[in-house]
């Protein structure tokens, strides 16, 4: 009988250490911490959220994040992008309101996705059904590595921000008005 409590007392006080060790574990430093980019042009507010992976070198483009496939566009949840007013997306509209951004990489092009669905984990759940615009633009080199993904907005006038998204070596951008591009 003293046996059996003493077997019971070990496993518990195992179970604890070892719950105890995870969770200090897990409680250091995100591999893909959750970043807020905020930018205003005039009255118009962007906002994007996304989980930040970083390379830590792995191979990333046709590899990591493979070619032809739709990518959530950073880590855990999908990356949400929301605006306060009706904008123009590279000449194209898109309605006020919040969305998920997805891309379709591949090599010198992406399709870039709003979709109306924002809050998703992932693209499991993606369903082309509720895109409420794509666009596609063209990718470029960064001088330097951007080691963990990354979002910036920025404005090249009073009425037009230019979203920029960067990671590894790649970068590719759009452009988001309130008036129709000239």
């Amino acid at each position: 009988m003293k046996s059996l409590s003493f077997t019971r007392f070990l496993f518990a006080a195992i179970l604890m250490v070892s719950i105890a060790f995870t969770a200090t574990a897990q409680s250091g430093k995100p591999k893909s911490p959750p970043v807020t980019t905020s930018y205003s042009i005039g009255d118009l507010k962007i906002d994007i959220n996304y989980n930040a992976p970083s390379v830590r070198g792995r191979a990333l483009w046709g590899a990591l994040v493979p070619f032809g496939k739709v990518w959530r566009t950073g880590a855990n949840s999908a990356t949400t992008f929301e605006v306060n007013q009706d904008v123009f997306i590279n000449g194209k509209a898109l309605a006020a309101g919040k969305y998920a951004i997805f891309t379709i990489p591949s090599d010198g092009e992406w399709t870039i996705i709003f979709n109306k669905e924002a809050n998703q984990w992932g693209a499991y759940s993606y369903d082309k059904g509720q895109d409420a615009l794509r666009i596609t633009t063209k990718t470029g080199s960064t001088q330097e590595l951007v080691e963990q993904m990354t979002f910036e907005v920025g404005d090249n006038d009073e009425n037009v921000g230019v979203v920029t998204f960067m990671w590894g070596n790649l970068r590719t951008s759009f452009n988001v008005s309130v008036g129709a591009e000239k």
